[in-house]
């Protein structure tokens, strides 16, 4: 096995795990703020860039066309959240549902077509892969923590307003947040909008760096947004208490879990065996705290 080829394949997992990490804060948003389990992200990790590539390719202005790729995601996280709270249905099921329809949605966008591929030489891409060596400001990991930055300190400002702390009062408590006079049904919806349009970013980010967008590139999204979250948790859980630096551990939970990807794929792991290896990464990491209090318990019994 040559390390030369695991170093020069490095900056490409950084870059990688910068860009899902930005998915991975709309995934906590849910996961850990508002204390849902929401599956839409598995489709708006491709509505983003298929709006994204699809309005550039005609003509529509980069910065524009991000934008409308936001926004897209948020009216995803709508829907779901009109699911729930409207009709009822738990938000599993609802993220499930929206998801779903975002397949057909997403095909229709990009006119029927399982992919679109928008070339860096034509079109002004904020991130590309062919730059991630380069020395400078185009850098892709280089624009991913620019990003990053700016997202981390917008939604630590939000969750300070008085609209921000509903939300989180929410996730901690539902009916003491009723009783307070807070509309949790309108947190719920906010919320859910938020995560998915910070998802969407992700995904035209993503559309931007690979050099196209795909129908199914979204496919198992959740699980890497978890084991970002799960990795932080428990890497970073015990010396991250502020709200900014939870969500500064959760970037660094994904391109941690894109270094131990690239590791296993340079050791020889066969490419098709991926999606196992993602699942088995999020089982052990959320089983970590579990062994640990087990293990707290022994000890305690031990002593008595």
């Amino acid at each position: 096995m040559n390390i030369t080829s695991l170093l020069n394949a490095l900056p490409g997992a950084v870059a990688q795990g910068l860009i899902w990490g930005i998915m991975a804060i709309g995934v906590y948003i849910t996961y850990k703020v508002l204390d849902l389990a929401d599956l839409t992200v598995d489709g708006s990790m491709a509505t983003g860039g298929a709006v994204c590539v699809m309005l550039m390719l005609n003509g529509v202005n980069v910065w524009l066309a991000l934008l409308c790729a936001i926004v897209a995601g948020m009216l995803a996280g709508l829907v779901t959240g009109i699911f729930h709270t409207a009709m009822g249905i738990p938000p599993i099921l609802s993220g499930i549902l929206t998801q779903l329809s975002l397949y057909s949605i997403n095909l229709a966008v990009m006119g029927f077509k399982a992919n679109q591929g928008i070339n860096v030489t034509k079109y002004p891409l904020i991130v590309s892969q062919r730059n991630v060596r380069a020395l400078g400001f185009d850098n892709p990991i280089v624009i991913s923590l620019i990003f990053l930055a700016a997202l981390i300190a917008i939604l630590y400002w939000f969750f300070g307003t008085e609209l921000g702390s509903s939300l989180r009062a929410t996730g901690a408590n539902e009916a003491m947040s009723r009783a307070q006079g807070i509309n949790t049904n309108v947190s719920k919806i906010l919320g859910l909008m938020i995560s998915n349009g910070i998802v969407a970013l992700s995904s035209a980010l993503l559309a931007h760096y690979q050099g196209f967008v795909d129908v199914n590139m979204g496919r198992g999204a959740i699980v890497i947004g978890l084991a970002a979250v799960i990795i932080s948790q428990v890497m970073f859980g015990k010396i991250f208490h502020n709200f900014a630096l939870k969500l500064m551990g959760v970037a660094i939970g994904a391109v941690i879990y894109y270094i131990v990807l690239q590791i296993v794929l340079w050791l020889g792991l066969n490419t098709n065996l991926l999606k196992l290896l993602s699942a088995l990464i999020v089982a052990v990491f959320l089983a970590v705290p579990y062994w640990k209090a087990k293990a707290g318990e022994k000890g305690g019994r031990a002593h008595a």
